[in-house]
């Protein structure tokens, strides 16, 4: 009889083959993960089972990211590229002429009445800025001292032409309801390195978007993905703060409570909402304090929000799109919290603003739109540099789609004095986060109308996006309903001429 314990008698095969399987497969794990075949437990995937951990916790993105957070504004509406960011000379040469048929036979247009349509030419005043010589508008003095540092894209393209379905396309990667938005896919990917707040925060200013919460959705991801909505004064989120005599361990107990039921509950179904809902509970149970501290701008310096703009008067304007008054202390005060929200390690930050959409009403309505954003925006993209944030922060100034270089002209009113929807050409900006500024990329014909060089598609922004947070828009996936989604559907590619 062998009084050796069994282990102790077996081969050294045996022991790789039985006792040491699970080192193998360690291995073998991690030969599959270098080679780009297994995605590592802890990289830019949603964890499945037990509830232990929190869903936002910070993973490991595909390969080694420049940015870490993202601050999205979003121009509602469209600004009017050839009036901002793009001069056009012919189309002032040409301002009162019609264009061939040949250009218009094909397109739609939501108002313009194609047999009497005429160009419109541009009242403003553009120069050029930094060292770069980057062109903008008289309406942006701000942002053009920020040349050096910003990417302006005049190529970008888009497949719709009326608002939400372009809105849509633009934070979810198609028209399609039921997606999700940018800030979930990156929070899906990466996680947040917030503690005390959402990884995805929303702040908005003016009248609302005509694409409403449908813009910050998580659609068929588990709703802590999805964008948590601030306000900017009063209470950050309604009904955030417990009623007058509950006191926080009582609340602590209850709870406790939930997690309880909620955990038998997961155990029995395995439903991720039912994480998600335990996530919600627990995260506004910290946001408690770390909200209101977060929106109480007391603590900064007057320099700072004067360089934002805190404090400033809107401009005189009659406009239904202007949003109601204090527009620009709101706007002001919402860069300013987007660059709070970043410092505390929120991972998306979406700032927008309605409206833009200048069918009519045009020089005056975007003279106040402009010096609502100017200020704040070039303020926070100089508040980030220094303070050591920009390089892994992207700041984006986006819209829908463009206008047209055609002036409206419904029922023949000489005072439908604007621009029509233009998906075929219309300008981005982009800074930081891995963004290499000082350059124009892309070019458009001599009115406007069509892109002659370098075209982006919305897909190209998100696929190179992506890339600079670390992860392959191929390989960030979720199958849903037997399919594998991803921000890019079936197209996007990385453009490496945007990357420092």
């Amino acid at each position: 009889m062998n009084a050796m314990h069994p282990l102790a008698a077996q081969t050294r095969r045996e022991f790789l083959t039985t006792t040491a399987s699970g080192l193998g497969m360690m291995a073998l794990g991690s030969m599959l993960t270098q080679e780009g075949l297994l995605v590592p437990a802890s990289a830019a995937v949603e964890g499945q089972g037990s509830l232990a951990g929190d869903p936002l916790a910070a993973r490991l993105p595909h390969f080694p990211a420049r940015a870490k957070n993202c601050i999205c504004i979003f121009m509602e509406g469209a600004p009017s590229q050839m009036d901002l960011f793009d001069p056009k000379p012919k189309l002032n040469e040409l301002h009162g002429q019609p264009l061939p048929e040949s250009m218009t036979k094909n397109v739609r247009f939501a108002f313009i009445k194609k047999e009497t349509a005429r160009l419109l030419g541009s009242p403003r005043t553009f120069s050029k800025h930094g060292e770069c010589g980057m062109d903008f508008s008289d309406l942006l003095p701000h942002l053009a001292t920020c040349a050096d540092d910003l990417l302006m894209v005049r190529s970008m393209h888009t497949d719709q032409f009326n608002h939400h379905p372009g809105q849509l396309l633009l934070h979810s990667g198609r028209a399609t309801f039921g997606l999700p938005t940018m800030g979930s896919w990156l929070n899906y990917g990466l996680g947040s390195e917030s503690q005390n707040l959402p990884g995805y925060v929303v702040l908005t200013a003016g009248r609302g978007t005509s694409g409403g919460a449908s813009l910050w959705q998580s659609g068929f991801l588990p709703s802590h993905y999805a964008g948590v909505l601030f306000r900017n004064q009063g209470e950050p989120v309604l009904n955030l703060q417990n009623p007058e005599g509950l006191p926080p361990e009582l609340q602590r107990r209850g709870l406790d409570a939930l997690m309880e039921l909620n955990q038998a509950r997961f155990d029995q179904f395995q439903d991720p909402e039912i994480r998600s809902r335990i996530s919600a509970y627990e995260l506004a149970f910290r946001m408690q304090s770390a909200a209101p501290e977060l929106i109480d701008l007391r603590g900064e310096s007057e320099q700072t929000l004067e360089m934002y703009g805190v404090n400033r008067k809107d401009m005189d304007v009659k406009a239904s799109r202007a949003g109601g008054p204090g527009q620009y202390k709101s706007f002001a005060s919402n860069c300013l919290v987007a660059r709070r929200l970043v410092e505390r390690g929120v991972r998306f930050v979406s700032i927008m603003h309605a409206s833009w959409d200048h069918h009519s009403n045009l020089n005056p309505e975007l003279a106040f739109n402009s010096g609502m954003a100017d200020q704040p925006i070039a303020a926070l993209i100089k508040d980030l540099k220094d303070r050591g944030l920009l390089d892994s922060t992207m700041v984006i100034w986006c819209s829908e789609f463009g206008r047209t270089p055609l002036g409206e002209n419904r029922g023949g009113n000489p005072n439908v004095t604007g621009r029509d929807h233009h998906p075929f050409a219309f300008t981005m900006l982009m800074a930081g986060g891995g963004i290499k500024g000082g350059q124009t990329y892309g070019e458009t014909d001599e009115i406007g109308w069509s892109i002659t060089k370098d075209p982006v598609h919305i897909n190209d922004f998100h696929a190179t996006l992506l890339h600079l947070f670390g992860l392959d828009h191929l390989k960030l996936t979720h199958r849903f309903q037997g399919r594998d989604f991803r921000l890019t559907d079936v197209g996007g590619r990385v453009i490496p001429e945007w990357i420092a």
